[in-house]
């Protein structure tokens, strides 16, 4: 078989595939068109262990991957000889669960003699924001919900596996690395004090709900990387490994002296202390490099005061926010399509076969 660069006159359909962790999502599009986002995750099956089992999630993406492909199918009325190309996410994620995708991506090229291309998992949560379409009732946020996606553009990609400062001047050709977090992730630390608070899994959601009761100022917790002293170094990296760790000492105090621990204000504390260095440090990008954009991305910002706060702190300094709808901030194969069909129509060769799954491909490598 012979995997060529396909010429496609009309706009591509594409299917992407994307198992980086314990979501099993398959997306299919036409250009810039959605036309089916199935996804089935395994989080109830994590819940128990307080996070991702990276075994548990290989093995869940095993027995989720067809169902969810031919609902996919199903739901955008199309036939896998359809298909004028195959998109996969080659990383960055989970080993275990990469390799599910990839295995299953280039089964599907091989039968059905389709172009394949590897793409990178953060890229492709950049990709969601182009596509249009039938997106279930839901859209999108933010000043700029109605205009197309335009470049330069900063990406603020915020997730339970990543934290990164993107600067996104070609989808496709451009895309460097401003800053990313140098130890917990903002999803991993809200899981973690979740956990410190009784809170159940995943901790994302539930700091939101209790926190909408708490006073965001009745504790002042750490913001990593924000002194004058790490401008040098770390000016756009982040660090949530530090406030976990005071709001550990915070409630292990009020425990100790026998009061009862204030969940309500803890949370509405902690989920402040997130979302101001989060934003404050994607829109001081914006104001320091001249771009006048900002796009978020990542199941973090499902989060409703990182929402909140962007959209403030955006208005305030004339930047202009984008936000997906929810379906397409989480990991999805709507977003690895998208990005796949970009990469068809800018005429780039397929990937072939020899890629692998890269568990720490950079976000520099758009395509593997």
């Amino acid at each position: 078989m012979t995997i060529d660069s396909p010429t496609c006159p009309r706009e591509p359909l594409v299917l992407g595939i994307e198992t980086s962790c314990d979501e099993t999502g398959v997306g299919i599009v036409r250009g810039t068109t959605l036309l089916a986002n199935v996804i089935a995750s395994s989080m109830d099956e994590h819940a128990r262990y307080g996070g991702v089992v990276p075994e548990i999630a290989a093995r869940a993406h095993l027995e989720a991957l067809t169902p969810t492909l031919k609902a996919a199918l199903a739901e955008a009325q199309v036939d896998l000889h359809d298909l004028d190309a195959i998109a996969v996410t080659s990383g960055p994620g989970l080993s275990g669960a990469l390799m599910v995708g990839v295995g299953a991506a280039k089964a599907l090229a091989i039968s059905l003699d389709k172009p394949l291309y590897a793409v990178n998992h953060l890229v492709g949560h950049v990709g969601a924001d182009i596509l249009s379409g039938d997106l279930s009732g839901q859209t999108r946020a933010g000043d700029s919900a109605d205009t197309a996606f335009e470049y330069p553009t900063i990406a603020l990609l915020v997730s339970g596996g990543h934290t990164s400062l993107l600067l996104v001047r070609d989808l496709v050709d451009d895309v460097e690395l401003l800053g990313e977090t140098i130890d917990d992730a903002a999803g991993e630390a809200f899981d973690k004090v979740a956990r410190l608070l009784g809170l159940p899994y995943p901790g994302g959601p539930q700091i939101d709900a209790v926190a909408v009761n708490g006073d965001p100022n009745a504790i002042r917790f750490p913001r990593g990387l924000s002194l004058p002293k790490d401008m040098e170094k770390h000016r756009y990296d982040f660090s949530f490994s530090g406030l976990k760790t005071a709001v550990a000492r915070w409630v292990e105090q009020c425990r100790d002296s026998g009061q009862e621990v204030p969940v309500a204000d803890v949370a509405a504390s902690f989920r402040e202390a997130v979302a101001d260095v989060l934003i404050t440090k994607a829109v001081k990008a914006c104001r320091e490099l001249g771009v006048p954009r900002l796009l978020l991305g990542g199941g973090v910002v499902a989060n409703a005061r990182v929402r909140q706060l962007a959209e403030e702190r955006c208005a305030a300094a004339g930047v202009a926010l984008r936000i997906p709808p929810l379906s397409l901030c989480t990991d999805n194969g709507a977003m690895i399509a998208a990005l796949g069909a970009q990469l068809v129509s800018a005429g780039r060769a397929p990937s072939g076969l020899g890629f692998g799954a890269d568990s720490t491909l950079p976000v520099t490598d758009i395509q593997a």
